[in-house]
């Protein structure tokens, strides 16, 4: 089967890519469909993120290029996930992130699904190219799903204001022993 994928740049301007590729690929085949895609010179590393319909992703559950891992083995590489293992009908989005550094951050969604390959064509094949890449990727600040308002709204530290009386008064730290404890 053939997937047919939209990716879109993370970006103030319109910039995407309709790649097809087969779906028996790993993802690391899409990676390189992607850095030919966009024109990368592909010295950088990048990582793909599984998320939800509403584009929700987890840092943590990269699934990067190479293992990076303390154990050999310990974390499974692109090379060993098959597209159609992670993207189906009922899961069609995913993020990738080229350049960890840069974050260059890309939307991809299954656009389509076809059963037969084009003849002639040879795969991954851009179908579509649209707006042209910036100088530096957009500082947008999207990192999964955290948002400044729900970054801390699980934390919980116990304290009320009778905790903070100890600072009521004198603030200077003479008393504590600083200065003959100081090595």
């Amino acid at each position: 089967m053939i997937y047919k994928f939209r990716a879109i740049l993370d970006a103030e301007e319109d910039i995407f890519r309709d790649i097809a590729i087969e779906s028996d690929n790993s993802l690391e085949d899409l990676h390189n469909a992607l850095i030919n895609a966009f024109g990368f010179d592909g010295t950088e590393v990048g990582a793909f993120y599984t998320c939800g319909a509403d584009w929700s992703w987890h840092e943590e559950d990269g699934i990067p290029l190479f293992d990076t891992g303390d154990i050999p083995g310990e974390i499974k590489t692109m090379a060993e996930y098959r597209l159609d293992d992670l993207v189906h009908e009922q899961n069609t989005k995913l993020v990738y992130v080229y350049d960890l550094f840069s974050m260059w951050t890309f939307f991809l969604e299954l656009a389509a699904i076809e059963n037969d390959k084009q003849i002639g064509e040879t795969y991954p094949a851009l179908l579509f190219s649209h707006g042209e890449l910036p100088a530096e990727a957009l500082q947008s600040g999207f990192r999964g799903d955290l948002s400044e308002e729900d970054m801390f709204g699980e934390f919980e530290d116990d304290l009320d204001d009778e905790d903070y009386d100890m600072f009521d008064g004198d603030d200077s730290f003479e008393d504590m022993g600083f200065e003959e404890n100081w090595n």
